[in-house]
């Protein structure tokens, strides 16, 4: 197969990496990608969002697979602007419909969903400049923290907790009538604050059957301890200790199928990754996001532990033979390291130089390189190119282990500014036997 990835990222990185070893791929191409992307396939420079040249691209290269990696797109409809062109129908796309995508493209619709098919989350209302001194008062009776979140797609940026009901004030505020986030916080989420453990669950669907492929707990805070402004992420590990499978069962049952089930209800056509951003409430699971494709930088621990083709899961989806499929997992624990940018996540440089410890990136069967804010510069050198640069992922007997691996690896990286937390899975000294 033909098979063509959409991103630039490092979860695009790991994607890359992972499809490129299939019995199923022939050739793949990655647009835009980024220099460690081209380890993989061939880099094509093509934008996301510019939906007729990733048609023309399709055609001339005899696409049969488009597997969508950021939520732009697919917000936007790339899975319905190919099905519904007669010279593209055929097709297959791993990424949710634009009405799908929509729980991740509006806070409101997801809230709206998961109150319709009874799935548990924080109690919340929604609020624009029409209501807006309605949300003040509501707002004032609200008990601290409280969390507001711009409705639409704000490149990860659009959720603040805050601390004191000034600050909520002043922070919907922004949102609202100076238009923070654009369009995307012209309706604004206020949502209870609720007090637990964070992870996240995979899985992929057909909007019928579904696998769960992994699952990990982020690290999104800037500075040591988690504290400092949120970014992206700045580190990631799987397997979780806590995730036990009593608990696991209950997602599964009290969320994951709920989901499903009402994508069905719904004639919501789905077919890709469903992430389900996680909080335990003592031993209660609660949804504080969906997001309609994998997360980066939680890709870079989920992909090199997942031990199945994922081209094969992926023509499973389509035929709709997800159930016949066994997921099979490496058993050690793997923890992904952020290499970030001086001043990220604020203002930043791009184009610095990187140092690698080879001329290649590092690859064997304990740590793998993946690349997310770099490209090639005019000389073939490899540059930054973003605010997240690299996320060096390793395999460990243990958390613990495998977090020491990936800093030894980043010790021998270097570039001007170069930042990463050292104390990523700083709560789990010890790994604990369990199931996936």
């Amino acid at each position: 197969m033909n098979i063509l990835l959409l991103g630039s990222g490092g979860r695009e990185h790991a994607l890359a990496w992972k499809i490129s070893q299939s019995k199923h791929c022939d050739h793949l191409f990655i647009a835009p990608g980024n220099a460690g992307t081209s380890s993989c396939g061939e880099n094509v420079n093509i934008g996301v969002n510019d939906f007729e040249a990733i048609k023309k691209f399709s055609l001339d290269n005899k696409i049969d697979m488009i597997v969508v990696g950021p939520e732009e797109p697919l917000v936007r409809g790339v899975y319905d602007f190919f099905k519904n062109d007669s010279t593209t129908k055929n097709v297959i796309i791993v990424g949710p419909s634009a009405q799908g995508a929509q729980l991740e493209g509006s806070k409101a619709f997801s809230k709206h969903f998961m109150q319709r098919h009874h799935i548990p989350t924080a109690a919340y209302a929604e609020f624009t400049k029409d209501n807006f001194e309605e949300g003040k008062q509501y707002i004032r009776q609200q008990p601290t923290p409280v969390v507001l979140k711009a409705d639409g797609l704000a490149a990860g940026k659009g959720v603040v907790i805050a601390t004191t009901t000034k600050d909520a004030l002043d922070a919907f505020e922004e949102m609202i009538v100076h238009q923070q986030f654009g369009e995307a916080s012209s309706k604004v989420v206020i949502e209870a604050f609720l007090d637990g453990i964070e992870l996240s669950v995979f899985v992929l669907t057909n909007g019928k059957d579904y696998k769960i492929i992994g699952h990990a707990k982020d690290y999104k805070r800037i500075g040591e301890g988690d504290t400092g402004l949120n970014t992206g992420g700045m580190g990631c590990v799987s397997p979780l200790p806590f995730l036990t499978d009593g608990f696991l069962q209950k997602i599964e049952n009290k969320i994951i199928q709920p989901t499903i089930d009402g994508l069905q209800k719904e004639n919501i056509i789905y077919n890709g990754f469903i992430f389900f951003g996680l909080i335990k409430v003592g031993d209660e699971p609660c949804v504080i996001e969906y997001n309609c494709r994998m997360g980066d930088h939680e890709t870079e621990v989920v992909i090199p532990r997942l031990k199945n083709d994922i081209v094969e899961l992926f023509l499973a989806m389509h035929r709709h033979t997800l159930n016949d499929e066994v997921i099979e997992f490496d058993e050690r624990a793997c923890a992904t390291v952020m290499a970030v940018s001086g001043g990220y996540p604020g203002d930043y440089q791009k184009g610095k130089l990187i140092n690698f410890p080879q001329l290649q990136p590092v690859q064997n069967n304990d740590t793998i390189i993946f690349h997310a804010g770099t490209k090639l510069d005019k000389d073939n050198n490899v540059v930054t190119n973003g605010g997240r640069v690299l996320a060096v992922s390793s395999f460990g007997s243990n958390i613990a282990d495998a977090v020491q691996i990936s800093k030894k690896v980043l010790k021998q990286i270097h570039f001007e500014g170069m930042y990463y937390r050292s104390d990523i899975g700083y709560e789990f000294k010890i790994n604990v036997d369990r199931k996936n």
